[in-house]
């Protein structure tokens, strides 16, 4: 019997657009592959179509909030719906940057310091949190805690700037986190069940890898093979396999780090739902380990176990 697969794309999300581009790829893919596929927008009735379409599976193409934080997997779970990529409480932890990075320090993996505000309890400019952001030392990062895509993000060089950066950051999530920047060299690697696909290195113009040198910049190059020595990439391989079983992750994702002129990777972050646009780096590290487009989008859909009540 052929599968009917929904493809879950869009949503309500800032990233709803890169969401869009992710699903219509992966659809066209799955049509390509004689797959019967369609297209199911979150942000409309999703879950009346859901459950009256009859779906043997989801393929998840969301980003963001609604998508990538275990509430759509929560909502699929109780449909019995199987779908790609990490679970609830995996896709939960991961999007919070700093409860992902408690996570990591206790398990004694690099992560660089920082410093978390809530907007309901802004305690931001008392005299011992601007202590702490001198502690730190400039320049600093100021970062929407549950967002993707590098939305929002604010490269702060004075106490002056503070302000502003933070205005920008709380309007993209009601929590923060002020982390110490460094400049170095940036990595992802991306993984697919338990095999690790070749590292990329992102090469960019500017200090900040944000969203405008993500999705918009020609400017930014990207390098796979990355370059680096068998040590360092034996090292990284190691690092970015611990930090991503940490947080529980499973499926396909990838995990960014930078390089520092010490030769210390810092783990920055986890993206459990990576996109599939024309510019996204999870497709171009399994083009370089010889897996197609096609390939790929259906060894995700194969990757996952099944529910715990299908067992």
């Amino acid at each position: 019997m052929n599968k009917k697969i929904a493809v879950l794309f869009g949503g309500t999300s800032s990233e709803r657009s890169i969401s869009i581009k992710s699903g219509n790829a992966v659809r066209n893919s799955l049509l390509k592959s004689g797959i019967n596929a369609h297209l199911i927008d979150t942000r409309d009735d999703f879950i009346t179509k859901l459950k009256n379409y009859n779906f043997n599976q989801a393929y998840i193409a969301l980003h963001g909030r609604g998508g990538e934080d275990g509430s759509i997997q929560g909502v699929l779970e109780y449909l019995n719906i199987p779908y790609t990529g990490s679970g609830i409480m995996a896709s939960a932890i991961a999007i919070d940057k700093f409860r992902s990075k408690l996570i990591w320090k206790a398990c004694n993996l690099p992560i660089l310091p920082d410093i978390f505000v809530s907007k309901k309890n802004n305690n931001l400019f008392n005299e011992h949190t601007i202590n702490r952001i001198l502690h730190l030392q400039f320049p600093i990062l100021i970062k929407p805690n549950n967002q993707g895509s590098s939305i929002g993000i604010q490269l702060v060089h004075s106490l002056s700037e503070l302000n502003s950066a933070v205005d920008i950051a709380f309007n993209y999530d009601n929590n923060i986190l002020i982390e110490k920047f460094i400049q170095g060299q940036e990595y992802t690697v991306s993984i697919l069940g338990k095999q690790i696909l070749p590292t990329i290195h992102i090469s960019k113009k500017y200090s900040l890898y944000d969203y405008h040198a993500k999705y918009e910049s020609s400017s930014t190059k990207y390098c796979c093979p990355s370059g680096l020595n068998d040590i360092q990439e034996k090292n990284l391989r190691k690092i970015a396999m611990k930090a991503w079983n940490a947080l529980n992750c499973e499926g396909h994702g990838r995990i960014d780090v930078i390089l520092d002129v010490k030769n210390q990777f810092w783990l920055l972050e986890v993206n459990t739902i990576p996109g599939m646009t024309e510019r996204s780096l999870f497709p171009m590290a399994a083009k370089a380990d010889g897996i197609s487009f096609d390939e790929l989008i259906l060894l995700i859909l194969n990757i996952k176990k099944p529910l715990l009540h299908d067992q």
